[in-house]
């Protein structure tokens, strides 16, 4: 995120490390980097460095539709990933260090989360970047690993579950609903609405075979996921390679994250089923790709017909949704087939 979150100070964030990890934070340099949270650089009194993340709890509607909701979602992900680096001993998961009483995350005030990673001496990828092949076959056996790893009947239990919907249909819904009158919450508000006007046939043909196809996805086996292992999440610690930004774990098909890093059959799709006994649907990738399309339509229209002002933010928000609009132009998502039978565990 490249602004500052409002409302939370650099004197919040010091007294939030203080009470919940007895952290003194003598400095502390804001990062603006990735997106969806805020970022600190803390160096603290010994001079170990850690990196804190903020997160808006009315920013992350895919943990819940309040902020009791959004906090208990993402206390529960930042636990998941906690268990997948201890107890499944997955050493490229880049998990949250617990506070002094075993929390995760923390509130500092009212509308945000607070929680502290290990600093790594690393460089991240970018998003949309192609990896090179030897370093996409590494995420694939990291993700083939992820996929199969085993947690304690406890954990599993609370374990969440990836959700099939988009997590602002609404929204989207009745924006386009709403195409025939101007849209006058902010700059980007009117040049959205003409841009979805354009579109808007593509778009809801699309979200028919969309919902069509989410009740066979809802039959298919269910794995630990990532949710989404881009480049951008994909760390280089020297040699290796390490998975960060967990806010999105749960229970999901395969599928939700290799669409990431498989197109098509090939090498990549071969060398997931040879280490998982698993086969790659195309059309599952397919049906995330879409999923991922328009779930970001959904949240940048949401983001600029609600009130806003013209912000770095705002406007990579605008230059997104043109982006993804644009790749909508003949999408196709071969039908899926219900499983044979019925999986062990299924979404």
């Amino acid at each position: 995120m490249r602004a500052r979150p409002e409302g939370v100070s650099e004197s919040d964030v010091r007294l939030a490390l203080a009470e919940g990890w007895r952290i003194d934070a003598v400095a502390l340099r804001y990062a603006a980097v990735g997106g969806g949270s805020y970022h600190w650089v803390v160096h603290d009194a010994c001079g170990e460095p850690w990196f804190v993340t903020v997160d808006d709890l009315d920013d992350k509607a895919w943990l819940g539709k309040n902020r009791p909701a959004v906090m208990a979602g993402l206390r529960s992900r930042m636990e998941m990933a906690l268990a997948l680096r201890r107890e499944a001993d997955l050493e490229f998961v880049v998990a949250p260090v617990p506070g002094y009483d075993g929390a995760t995350v923390r509130p500092v005030g009212p509308r945000h989360a607070v929680a502290v990673f290990p600093f790594l001496g690393g460089t991240a990828g970018r998003f949309g970047q192609v990896l090179p092949a030897a370093e996409r076959a590494t995420l694939v056996d990291m993700l083939a690993a992820l996929h199969g790893s085993t947690l304690h009947r406890s954990t599993l239990a609370g374990a969440p579950v990836a959700a099939i919907g988009l997590a602002r249909r609404e929204a989207l819904d009745a924006a386009l609903r709403d195409l025939g009158q101007p849209w006058r919450a902010g700059p980007f508000a009117e040049p959205a609405r003409a841009l979805l006007a354009a579109a808007a046939d593509r778009v809801r043909r699309l979200l028919e075979v969309f919902d069509r196809q989410a009740e066979v996805v809802r039959t298919r086996e269910c794995v630990i996921t990532h949710g989404e292992p881009h480049p951008g999440n994909v760390m280089r610690v020297g040699s290796r390679l390490m998975l960060i930004d967990w806010d999105t774990v749960g229970l999901g098909p395969p599928e939700r994250d290799l669409w990431w890093i498989i197109g098509q059959a090939g090498a990549a799709s071969r060398r997931y089923a040879d280490l998982t006994g698993r086969a790659v649907d195309p059309a599952g990738l397919a049906w995330y790709r879409l999923r991922w399309a328009l779930d970001d339509i959904s949240a940048f229209v949401n983001q600029l017909r609600t009130e806003h002002r013209r912000t770095a933010d705002t406007e990579h928000a605008w230059l997104a949704l043109k982006e993804t609009v644009a790749g909508l132009t003949g999408f196709r998502c071969p039908p899926m087939r219900p499983p044979a039978s019925p999986p062990a565990s299924n979404c």
